[in-house]
């Protein structure tokens, strides 16, 4: 999997190593459907505090598409596990939808079915 760090802020570079580990963590599973994740953290307020702390994640799916989660927490570390979490568990639900087999359907409506095993009236059967 390769794994690509974004950041500006000087906070953010030095978790680039954590960011790296947590990914492969997180998708550690599903290693075989990720070929490519993108990493974005960003400092929305700037040094005002708060909640502000942004993560997004782009990942270059096999079968799931491109599927992007973003979250916004007060530090990095939350935001990018917050971020990690939603986007594993929407290629897990991928993964078994498209795994699962498909119920088969009846060939006949169930008029059709249940008038195959009528007997007529006055007939004993």
């Amino acid at each position: 999997m390769q794994i690509l760090v974004r950041t500006h802020h000087p906070e953010a570079a030095q978790l680039r190593e954590t960011v790296e580990r947590r990914v492969r963590f997180a998708f550690r599973r599903l290693n075989a459907l990720v070929p490519r994740a993108d990493i974005t953290l960003d400092d929305i307020n700037g040094p005002r505090g708060g909640a502000d702390k942004r993560c997004q994640i782009a990942l270059r799916t096999d079968g799931a598409g491109p599927v992007v989660m973003v979250s916004v927490a007060k530090d990095w570390r939350c935001a990018l596990d917050k971020a990690l979490a939603s986007a594993a568990r929407h290629l897990l639900r991928a993964w078994r939808r498209n795994n699962t087999p498909r119920r088969q359907q009846r060939r006949g409506s169930v008029a059709q079915t249940a008038s195959q095993y009528e007997t007529p009236l006055g007939k004993a059967a």
